[in-house]
């Protein structure tokens, strides 16, 4: 595709006043043109003559298309970069404007850990399903990196995650310092602890998270003084993994009692606190983007799942 010069000022403003913007943004997200027009409810070619003509106005391609699946250019990831910032004002107003009208549309988007994931958001989720039945839900699993990545780029609006150190571009709505323990089975030769080191637990077959973890971050001054010697342990990119790793009775496992409070209940399990100095307690937070005013779906779900952390067995 030729390169043209510079837009002008106006040409800009003239061209983000089209549709072409807010096609292109959808088209990044589902990365097809066809769930774009589904989603928007016109037709395919009218999102593929919209996005073509984007890319000739700017003179360079935003998507490739590689074995019928689109993926976004240098170019395309720094334009979804910018109009998102540019788009989110007006899906704000749609927003308002929506409630007033008393048709309570919109999209909460929400990127969480797994832990999160797996044990806490479902039941959140399905609330705000009922209070709010034509909300639009989406929601993404990542890492805790990945999730404050999301809401700093304004992927998503909400993110749950472990903050490992202060980032002035989030807001921390909610905070929970989480300890580290051992996850193990009620029959484990050390379930009768109640003060445990990690010389001891590493005295044991043990299942630690891999690197990528924020809980990893915690752990691995521990683990780099030479505690596991030369004894082979499990290391795995699944915190629910680790739990079930300890639910088999031979691994006990390192982590934090978030979201397995009925496992611990039913005695399943138990959990003991590793009491070495210097152990770091690991940081939960349900996080925003500093300084953005989430939409009126987003909002209503900021309301639910702040009012939900604010009972004390939530983060069992």
């Amino acid at each position: 595709m030729q390169m043209k010069p510079p837009l002008s000022p106006t040409s800009l403003a003239r061209l983000f006043q089209t549709p072409s913007l807010i096609y292109f943004v959808t088209v990044a997200e589902t990365l097809s043109m066809r769930e774009t027009a589904r989603r928007l409810n016109i037709a395919s070619s009218a999102v593929a003559r919209q996005i073509g003509h984007l890319e000739q106005t700017l003179g360079m391609p935003l998507f490739s298309r590689e074995a019928r699946r689109l993926r976004l250019t240098p170019a395309g990831e720094i334009l979804l970069r910018h109009a998102r910032l540019m788009t989110g004002p007006l899906e704000a107003a749609v927003s308002e404007l929506s409630l007033l009208a008393g048709m309570k549309t919109g999209t909460v988007r929400i990127a969480t850990v797994e832990s999160v994931g797996l044990t806490i958001l479902p039941g959140l989720v399905a609330e705000f399903g009922t209070h709010y039945p034509s909300l639009h839900v989406d929601i993404r699993m990542a890492s805790a990196s990945d999730v404050i990545d999301m809401v700093i780029s304004a992927e998503v609006d909400i993110g749950f995650g472990f903050i490992a150190r202060p980032r002035r571009e989030i807001e921390i709505a909610i905070r929970r310092d989480l300890p580290v323990g051992a996850v193990m089975r009620a029959d484990h030769p050390l379930a009768g602890e109640t003060r445990l080191t990690f010389a001891t637990c590493f005295a044991h077959p043990f299942a630690v998270p891999r690197r990528g973890l924020s809980i990893r971050e915690v752990i691995d001054p521990f683990l780099d003084q030479g505690g596991p010697g030369q004894r082979s342990f499990v290391e795995v990119n699944s915190v629910r993994m680790l739990f079930e790793l300890a639910r088999t009775g031979r691994y006990l496992a390192v982590m934090t009692p978030l979201g397995i409070g009925d496992a611990l209940a039913s005695g399943e399990v138990v959990f003991r606190p590793i009491a070495d100095k210097g152990l770091a307690l690991n940081r939960f937070g349900m996080i925003i983007r500093a300084g953005g005013d989430l939409r009126y779906a987003p909002a209503a779900f900021f309301n639910l799942a702040s009012s939900h952390f604010d009972r004390s067995d939530v983060l069992r």
